[in-house]
């Protein structure tokens, strides 16, 4: 039988059991159990549902948010995964996923190693957007011809986004940095959830009629907040929204999200911005170039001031040029220089040619002293002399030498001759009246006179007849 309690805090054995008696996890033990349990018990699974806050990061690694009506988990796509699809991993894009179950140990959070990804179809919200916009496209309120053009310097803008939020930080730090004097009348509306909507498009209506109160309009209205999913950004993407837009009488900028989202707000506004930090800027961008252009027009204006006074004072200086060379005295001055420098120019002539007059006149001593004409006819004379001998020297033996040479022609001129051919025995006939040489019979006539040349007197005949000749001795 036990033994009874003797207090109410006697339970019968100590409060706390030795160590031996159980285990006590560490946080990352039991975080590394459950990843062991969830790893075998489950393996590969396939998952359908829709994306939400997808995310590419610098490292290549993509994570997002699959969800359904009812409950989300989280996922993760590493870059060096081969995993093809990756395209369809966009916000609003239903997809069928094939992945391993884990946890990631460092957050305690179970998410889904994809491996596999295949696309279910357009997502609810991206189709209820495709369709809406389109939809009002289709009417014209994006048309650019309907879209107004921002003032350069506004006054006064109003403001509706989160009175929380950090986009209303963003936009009230661009103001106060580039346009402190601008006069900003905020209008808080949520900005995501049930309602959202309903809240931004009264809030445009209610600015728009403030604005038509007397000394009160507005310039522009700017309607922003920060980024988010399709879901948080979808009160911009509301057809109430665009419809506030459209009929609002003050130009309207929608900074809705970052540069990579676009809502329905961003179509129908006068003026896309990309950030609520870009929206102020736009809006401010009139002042802020003003403030900048005027330290440099002023630079400019001082530039063109020294540059039209040094213009002046040269152009001063060129007149007192003028009427210093216009001076009478000028021409006068020159005259007078002229005439320096023609008397110094004619003097230096002078002595020039008087220098070289005295040069020439020392050359030629010089050259008269070296000759000495005594001398010279001497040596003239003498060579007079020598060339008389050699002429007449040369004249003899030319002489000499053409008689010699006649001498010989003579000879053979008389071992050529006739009267030499006539000494051994021959004679000459001629033609006693004309002279001719008869060298054969048929060139005589009868009755012709010859005359035949021997080498010892002649003797003349005439031709008897034809062939014969008588012949007779003077």
């Amino acid at each position: 039988m036990p033994r009874p309690a003797s207090s109410q805090w006697d339970f019968g054995g100590e409060l706390f059991p030795k160590e031996a008696t159980r285990r006590v996890f560490s946080v990352s033990e039991l975080t590394a159990d459950i990843r062991r349990v969830l790893e075998r018990s489950l393996g590969q699974l396939w998952i359908a549902g829709e994306i939400t806050n997808c995310r590419l990061q610098s490292s290549g690694h993509v994570y997002f948010t699959l969800k359904d009506a009812s409950a989300q988990i989280s996922c993760v796509l590493f870059r060096n995964d081969p995993v093809t699809g990756r395209q369809a991993l966009q916000d609003g894009q239903k997809v069928i996923l094939k992945g391993e179950l884990t946890v990631y140990e460092p957050r305690g959070q179970y998410q889904l190693h994809v491996l596999c990804i295949e696309p279910q179809g357009v997502g609810a919200l991206q189709a209820a957007f495709e369709k809406l916009k389109q939809r009002l496209a289709d009417e014209g309120l994006f048309a650019p011809e309907r879209k107004r053009p921002l003032p350069r310097f506004p006054q006064r803008v109003g403001l509706i986004t989160s009175s929380t939020g950090a986009a209303l930080r963003d936009v009230l730090h661009a103001v106060r940095r580039r346009h402190p004097a601008l006069e900003i009348i905020f209008v808080p509306s949520a900005v995501q959830g049930a309602g959202a909507a309903a809240e931004i498009a009264a809030a445009l209506d209610l600015l728009n009629q403030w604005s038509l109160s007397p000394g009160q309009k507005l310039d522009a209205i700017l309607v922003t907040r920060g980024g988010g999913s399709l879901e948080d950004l979808w009160a911009f993407n509301e057809e109430t929204v665009a419809r506030a837009i459209v009929r609002s009488s003050v130009p309207v900028v929608s900074a809705v999200g970052h540069e990579i989202d676009f809502t329905i707000s961003d179509f129908a506004a006068d003026l896309r911005a990309a950030t609520p930090t870009a929206g102020a800027e736009i809006l401010t961008e009139g002042v802020f170039a003003a403030a900048r252009w005027l330290p440099e027009a002023l630079e400019r204006m001082g530039d063109a001031v020294r540059r039209r006074a040094a213009s002046e004072q040269r152009h001063l200086g060129q007149l007192t040029q003028r009427l210093r060379a216009s001076h009478p005295r000028r021409p006068l001055n020159r005259r007078l220089q002229l005439l320096d420098d023609l008397h110094s120019e004619l003097t230096r002539s002078m002595q020039r040619e008087l220098q070289e007059r005295r040069l020439s006149t020392r050359n030629l001593g010089l050259r008269l002293g070296r000759l000495r004409p005594t001398r010279l006819l001497l040596q003239r004379r003498e060579r007079l002399l020598q060339q008389q001998g050699r002429l007449r020297e040369q004249t003899q033996n030319r002489l000499r030498s053409l008689r010699r040479y006649a001498d010989e022609l003579a000879i053979r001129l008389r071992l050529l001759g006739p009267e030499q051919v006539l000494a051994r025995g021959y004679s000459i006939t001629m033609d006693a009246g004309g002279g001719q040489i008869i060298r054969s019979a048929g060139e005589t006539r009868p009755g012709q006179k010859l005359k035949t040349r021997l080498h010892s007197g002649e003797v003349q005949s005439v031709v008897a007849r034809e062939g014969r000749r008588k012949n007779y001795e003077e």
